[in-house]
């Protein structure tokens, strides 16, 4: 298995934390210079993780998690799990955005432009929503959903891109499971 990405994506992280002790090569590139070529030549879509595995290219985290989850003989997510995923990947998709934007030199910050008022209304709505399941018990046990809040919310202060003021339940989320398997291995910080 060959897995295909960089070491300060979330979405990469969530899946070397979910591959554990699974034996597997990771290639780190750098998305956004040099190794731009091999992002075109890996996914036609440009986008990380990408996971080699059994002849097979697999493109999405998502669908990386279901294959991944299925050779380890993991319960399929339930419905309630799958909203979870969509309300992590939403506020994550936004926050890229917004990393990105900024990395371009442009003005995020200023209320009015209504791309970027729109990105910071859906992460915040999203993070409090999520912060609401957090404090009623939805992520006490360590599964894919619990994996990939972790990753969203620990890249979000990495990437200072959220205040957590009134959302203080996910960075206490985060703090209490930076003991388990993987996460001190794949931190962003390291890279």
């Amino acid at each position: 298995m060959k897995l295909i990405g960089s070491s300060t994506s979330p979405y990469v992280r969530r899946i070397r934390i979910l591959l554990d002790e699974e034996r597997y090569d990771f290639v780190n590139l750098d998305i956004y210079g040099a190794d731009r070529d091999e992002i075109r030549r890996t996914n036609p879509a440009l986008k990380i993780p990408v996971l080699e595995s059994d002849g097979q290219e697999i493109y999405d985290s998502r669908i990386i998690s279901r294959y991944i989850s299925a050779k380890q003989g993991r319960d399929p997510l339930t419905w309630d799990q799958q909203n979870q995923l969509t309300l992590i990947d939403g506020a994550n998709d936004s926050a890229v955005i917004m990393l990105l934007a900024k990395r371009s030199g442009l003005d995020v910050d200023t209320p009015g432009v209504l791309v970027f008022d729109l990105q910071r209304e859906r992460i915040m709505t999203t993070m409090r929503t999520l912060s609401a399941q957090v404090e009623d018990g939805q992520f006490e046990h360590w599964n894919y959903p619990a994996m990939c809040l972790y990753c969203l919310v620990d890249w979000l202060e990495f990437r200072d891109l959220v205040h957590f003021a009134g959302i203080e339940s996910l960075l206490a989320f985060r703090d209490s499971r930076k003991t388990k398997p993987w996460v001190a291995e794949t931190d962003p910080r390291q890279s």
